[in-house]
């Protein structure tokens, strides 16, 4: 390991990036209460720039920081080339980020699958197998990389492809494994902050590995003609016209008003506006409160 270089890229981080890369990552961790002492964490490691920056941010966050907490760098090949594996030890020794790795054939399983989202059962694939990995290490939490433009799109995505409204949320329960947790601690932290600091640092991470497309977004692909792509494309089109437009997005997720929507699922449980209509009612005129009528015509 070269220590001079990894500590000029740790020290980017604590000072040039101070405000875009790690405030954002400092605020996730403290508002979706992402760490707990006692932790132990399995950082996911897929060789890209947002996984390899999340290695150091979680490093960083260790050494200084005031948690008790357990690391671990958990780093699956699901079947790169050679070049692509050797790339991906070669950044982690570099930046000296311990690698624990495996493998695996998700590649070869999911190869071929014409019909149906290849990416999507590739990233469910991943998953299990991290977690599974995750446990034999003793930990209880994996840490991915997905960042801010990730949980945006996915929004969209619901929104647009999927007729539904939902977000990528900052820590989840495994329904699977029981007793695990996944958390995204680069939630708050912009892309293109994350590409600055890629470049400013003169790094180069493996892009998308993955046979199957070259749009695999969990790999950190090009994404170029796969949905994701289309949704990028639409929101830098969109903020041409407002600069709000990426925060709103992100906002109307934390503004759910369920009194203005038709229906909503919860607990697994779908739920119809009917249900309260006539107790809303009651409560609007004992309130004495607008009804939707007068704030429509307002």
């Amino acid at each position: 390991m070269n220590v001079e270089r990894c500590k000029e890229v740790e020290r980017s981080i604590i000072k040039r990036y101070r405000k875009s890369i790690w405030r954002p990552f400092i605020r996730g961790i403290q508002e979706y209460q992402l760490i707990k002492d006692g932790d132990k964490i399995a950082v996911c490691i897929s060789g890209g720039k947002d996984s390899m920056l999340l290695a150091k941010l979680m490093q960083e966050v260790k050494w200084h920081g005031k948690m008790d907490f357990e690391l671990k760098f958990l780093a699956m090949d699901p079947g790169y080339s050679e070049k692509n594996r050797q790339k991906m030890l070669d950044n982690a020794e570099m930046l000296g980020v311990p690698l624990d790795i495996f493998k695996t054939d998700i590649f070869d399983i999911v190869h071929g699958i014409v019909e149906g989202n290849p990416c999507y059962l590739c990233a469910r694939m991943r998953r299990g197998h991290l977690y599974k990995n995750a446990q034999k290490l003793g930990c209880n939490k994996i840490a991915l990389g997905h960042h801010f433009d990730d949980v945006i799109e996915t929004i969209l995505m619901g929104m647009l492809y999927g007729a539904q409204i939902q977000t990528m949320m900052p820590k989840l329960h495994s329904t699977n494994f029981e007793g695990m947790e996944l958390i995204r601690p680069l939630y708050l932290i912009r892309e293109a902050d994350i590409i600055h600091w890629r470049d400013y640092n003169n790094l180069a991470f493996i892009q998308c590995a993955c046979r199957l497309t070259e749009s695999c977004a969990s790999c950190g692909g090009t994404e170029k003609g796969s949905k994701r792509g289309e949704i990028k494309q639409l929101i830098k089109d969109l903020t041409k016209v407002s600069p709000y437009i990426e925060k709103n997005i992100f906002r109307s997720v934390e503004n759910v008003n369920l009194d203005t929507v038709i229906a909503y699922k919860q607990y697994g449980v779908k739920h119809n506006f009917l249900e309260r209509y006539e107790e809303m009612g009651r409560l609007n005129g004992a309130s004495g409160s607008q009804t939707a009528d007068n704030k429509e015509m307002e």
